[in-house]
C-alpha cells in the first residue's frame, strides 16, 4: 500500500516536472545567464545571478505549463505530444493551471523583491507573450506565428541584462535580435518534419500553408540573415575576434545544414537541421561568454 502511494506521488511529480519543459527552460536560462555576464565587465552580483536565474527560470516553466493546458487537445492528436501529462490525462487541466500560476507568481515575487521591477515587468510580458498571445492566438492565426511570437522567446538575454543593470542596453537588444532571427529556421525545420500532424490539428505552420519547398527556402534565407546578424556584436565592438571566428564557423555549419535541407527530397535532414540549431545557439552564446573575458588590450 505504501509502495503504491509512493509510486503514485512520484509519478505525479514527474508529470509536474514534465509540463515545465526543462530542456527548453535550460536553454532559456542559459541565454539569460550569458546576458547577465555580458552586462558587466566583472563578476555578476550574486543576488542578480541567483535570484534572477531562479525568477526567469520559474517564469519560463510557468509559461510552458500554461502552454500544456492551452494546447492539450491538439497535443492529444499529435504523436510527438500525445504522451504529455495534460494531453494524456495524467494531470488535470485545473491542477496544471494552478501549478503554473503558483510558480509564475513566485517568479514575479522573487524578481520584484530581490532583482528589480523592470526585469519583473519584462519577464511578465514575455510570459504572457508566449503562453497567451502566441499559444492561444498567433499559433492558429497565421503561418508567420513563429516569427511574430518569437519575440517572447528572444527576451531571456535582455531579462538577464536588466537583472544586472536595471536598464535595457542596445547591446542587450542585439542578443534579442540574434535569437529572434534564429527562431524561424529552428522551428520551421521541425515543422517540415511534423507538417502532417500540424495539418491534422489545423495549425497553419508555414510548410502546411505554403508547402515544403517554400519553407526550405525561408529556412535558408533566415539562416543567411542570422549569420549577418551574428556579426553585429563584433561590428559594434561588443565582442572581439574570438567571437567573430566562432560565430562565422557556427554559422557556416548552419548554412551547410540549410543547403542540405533545400536539396533533400525527403524529410531526412529536417530533424538534423533542427537538432543542430539548438547546438548552434548554445555554442554561440558560450562563445559570446568566453570572448567577453578575453583581454584584448
Amino acid at each position: 500500500m505504501n509502495y503504491s502511494l509512493t509510486a503514485s506521488v512520484g509519478s505525479q511529480w514527474r508529470d509536474y516536472i514534465g509540463v515545465c519543459k526543462l530542456k527548453v527552460v535550460a536553454l532559456i536560462v542559459f541565454t539569460a545567464v550569458v546576458g547577465m555576464f555580458l552586462a558587466t565587465p566583472g563578476m555578476v552580483p550574486w543576488s542578480a545571478l541567483i535570484f534572477g536565474t531562479l525568477g526567469i527560470g520559474l517564469a519560463a516553466a510557468s509559461a510552458a505549463a500554461i502552454n500544456h493546458v492551452v494546447d492539450q487537445h491538439a497535443d492529444a492528436r499529435m504523436s510527438r505530444t500525445a504522451n504529455r501529462p495534460v494531453a494524456s490525462g495524467n494531470l488535470s487541466s485545473r491542477n496544471c493551471l494552478m501549478f503554473a500560476l503558483s510558480i509564475g507568481l513566485l517568479a514575479m515575487w522573487i524578481l520584484v523583491q530581490f532583482v528589480n521591477s523592470l526585469t519583473a515587468l519584462l519577464t511578465f510580458l514575455s510570459l504572457i507573450g508566449y503562453a497567451v498571445v502566441y499559444t492561444r492566438y498567433l499559433k492558429r492565426a497565421t503561418p508567420q506565428n513563429i516569427v511574430i511570437g518569437g519575440a517572447a522567446g528572444a527576451a531571456p538575454p535582455v531579462l538577464g541584462w536588466t537583472a544586472v543593470t536595471g536598464s535595457v542596453d542596445p547591446h542587450a537588444l542585439l542578443l534579442f535580435l540574434i535569437i529572434f532571427v534564429w527562431t524561424p529556421p529552428h522551428f520551421w525545420a521541425l515543422a517540415i518534419h511534423r507538417r502532417h500532424e500540424y495539418a491534422k490539428v489545423d495549425i497553419p505552420m508555414l510548410p502546411v500553408t505554403h508547402g515544403v519547398e517554400f519553407t526550405r527556402l525561408q529556412v535558408m534565407l533566415y539562416t543567411i540573415l542570422l549569420v549577418v546578424v551574428t556579426v553585429l556584436p563584433f561590428a559594434t565592438h561588443m565582442s572581439g575576434l574570438f567571437y567573430l571566428v566562432g560565430a562565422l564557423g557556427l554559422g557556416g555549419v548552419f548554412l551547410y545544414h540549410a543547403w542540405l535541407l533545400m536539396r533533400d527530397e525527403t524529410d531526412a535532414h529536417a530533424m538534423r537541421t533542427f537538432g543542430y540549431s539548438i547546438v548552434y545557439l548554445m555554442a554561440l552564446f558560450a562563445v559570446l561568454l568566453v570572448d567577453h573575458y578575453i583581454p584584448y588590450s
